[in-house]
Order: C-alpha cells, then structure tokens, then sequence
C-alpha cells in the first residue's frame, strides 16, 4: 500500500511538466518547498473562492465535528441505555442495529429534504448532523460499560454521587480509551467523506479536501499533491497514537 503512495509524492517533488511530474517514479526531485507553497495558496473552483488550506481546514472541521458529535451523543446514549430504566429499551436497542442496516447513502433523498426544511443546506451543522446519525458508537459503548462492575455504582452512591456527578466523574474517565480509539475511527471516516459533501454543499468556499481533487484530476500535478495531503492527516494519527488506538479498542474486553 505504501509504495504506490510513496511513488505518487516523489512525482509531486518535481517540477511541473517534467516527466517525473506527469508519471511515477521512485527518483525525488528538488522543487518540493517550491510546488506545495504554490499549491497551497492557489484558488480553486470556478469562481476562485477556495485554496487548498481552505479545503484541508472544512475537511477537519468535518471529521472533527462528526467524531466528537459521535462520541459523545453515543456515551450518552450508552450510560442511559446501561443505568436506567428507559422504556422500550429493547426497541430503541433494535432502532440502533437498523441505523447500521442503513447506511447514509441509502437515505440520501429524505435526508436531504430534511436538512432544506431546516435550512441545514450548506451549512457544516448540515454536513456534521446527518453522519452522525448511526447507532455503531453506541453499540459499541454498551458492550463496554456491561464489563464494568456494579459496585462502581454502589461507591458512588454511597458516596453522594448524583446520574451527572457519576457520568461526568467516574463513567468518562473510564471510557477515555475507547472513546479515544473511536474518535479516531470516525474522524478517518470523517475526512474522506466524499459523496455527502458533494450533494449537501453547493458554495465553493464550503468544498473539502476529498471533494477538490475534481477540479485537478488525479494526473495532474496538482492533483497527486492534493492527494498527498489527504493521506497525510489520517496516516499521521494512527501512526502517533497507535499504541491508544489498540489499547482503547481492547479495554472493552477485558
């Protein structure tokens, strides 16, 4: 996987209409500082309203926003689902396995017309808001607060604790990990979203890093640059906090 994407950034370290910019190659050039900086302040789109810094801050914007709405609406959901008593909760438990039956590009339609009743249409409350919608965060909270013991609950109200003291003091800190490694997902999954921005953003200045490769092709110069730094985020976080990563994701079983 690595040395297809390693010949594409050596290509873009060459200077543009060389053949080692319009191909692939292993050999690295000399105007890499050269290319990147121009790239970077280059307006895009047809109204030259965007750059590539533009699009690199809506692409983290949108996976920031997605990851911590996620998150923290699925612990939510998870602790009163765990340590209350909801009615119906078998049903709402059944309504969260569904959500992952229905994945958001199979309810493209009726969720569009809902964001442009609300006035959601180009908006980053309209991008974020619809992606979160999925019960896989709180599945996956569940299994975990399940493993934890009861006398946790039992200390804590013993020791005064009130549902949001033991949430906020007790509940949080111990799933830091898992949410952690969930966050993590979720903003990969969040940065390479491409077919939802495209249909819910219309303004040029709302585009992502993902979505402006159309304007270059992935032949150009230009494009293999863009492409670079669209690997280059998530790559950086599941190589720094790798070790968090898989801690988080085992917690939940032992």
């Amino acid at each position: 996987m690595c040395v297809p994407l390693c010949m594409v950034f050596l290509a873009t370290t060459h200077e543009a209409g060389t053949p080692g910019s319009s191909g692939l190659t292993l050999v690295p050039g000399s105007h890499f500082l050269e290319n990147y900086r121009d790239m970077l302040t280059l307006k895009a789109g047809f109204g030259g309203d965007i750059t590539a810094l533009g699009m690199i801050w809506n692409s983290f914007l949108l996976a920031t926003g997605f990851a911590a709405v996620k998150v923290s609406f699925s612990l939510a959901a998870a602790y009163g689902l765990s340590y209350f008593r909801v009615p119906a909760a078998g049903f709402i438990f059944w309504l969260l396995l569904l959500s992952l039956m229905l994945p958001l590009e199979s309810r493209f339609l009726p969720t569009f017309d809902v964001l442009t009743h609300f006035g959601l249409v180009d908006t980053t409350a309209g991008l974020v808001l619809p992606l979160a919608a999925s019960g896989l965060g709180t599945i996956f909270f569940l299994q975990f607060l399940k493993t934890l013991p009861e006398t946790l609950v039992e200390a804590a109200r013993l020791d005064g604790a009130g549902p949001f003291r033991f949430f906020r003091d007790i509940l949080v800190p111990l799933s830091a990990p898992m949410a952690g490694a969930l966050f993590l997902v979720l903003f990969v999954t969040g940065w390479n979203q491409y077919l939802w921005p495209v249909l819910v953003t219309s303004s040029e200045d709302g585009y992502t890093l993902v979505r402006g490769l159309q304007y270059f092709g992935n032949g150009s110069l230009y494009g293999k640059m863009l492409a670079c730094l669209a690997v280059l985020p998530p790559a950086l976080l599941i190589l720094v906090f790798q070790r968090q990563f898989v801690k988080g994701l085992f917690d939940g079983s032992h």
